[in-house]
């Protein structure tokens, strides 16, 4: 009889035990914001990268409430975000995902190189005072997944 209740506590135990694993699994999932990271620096991929990469990403993980996102742009892109030469939709996809909290970062030494200022730049983008390579090492050192589309 003692054996008979042993194995009836163990298995109503596991059964708890398995019961909430599942719930915490559950709910850390629910509430889990993935964090990435996206390096641009050439200037062909900018449209691409703006208007679908990053844009699909944020739809692909359930919105901009589900994911913390960085672009990083340095080297040649970085003009391709300039008022005077940008595209007008991918400025108008740019702002939107800024409006959903994408942190926009220049590389302050492109910055310098090319002669240009934040003003020159469309609205949202803050320097990478250490430069944007530094700016990536930071940001994956915070857990942020590094993507070079």
């Amino acid at each position: 009889m003692e054996r008979r209740n042993f194995f009836r506590t163990m298995m109503l135990a596991a059964a708890s035990g398995a019961t909430i694993f599942s719930a915490r699994g559950k709910a850390s999932a629910a509430t889990h914001v993935s964090k990435v990271v996206y390096h641009l620096d050439d200037v062909a991929k900018v449209n691409f990268v703006v208007e679908n990469n990053m844009t699909q990403h944020i739809t692909g993980v359930g919105g901009p409430k589900n994911v913390k996102m960085a672009l990083v742009v340095l080297g040649p892109a970085l003009a391709s975000f300039k008022w005077s030469g940008a595209d007008a939709g991918m400025a108008g996809k740019l702002q939107e995902l800024h409006s959903q909290g994408v942190e926009l970062n220049a590389c302050s030494n492109t910055m310098k190189k090319m002669n240009i200022t934040l003003k020159d730049l469309l609205p949202g983008f803050i320097p990478a005072v250490n430069g944007g390579n530094v700016r990536l090492v930071e940001l994956q050192n915070h857990g942020y997944a590094y993507l070079r589309p």
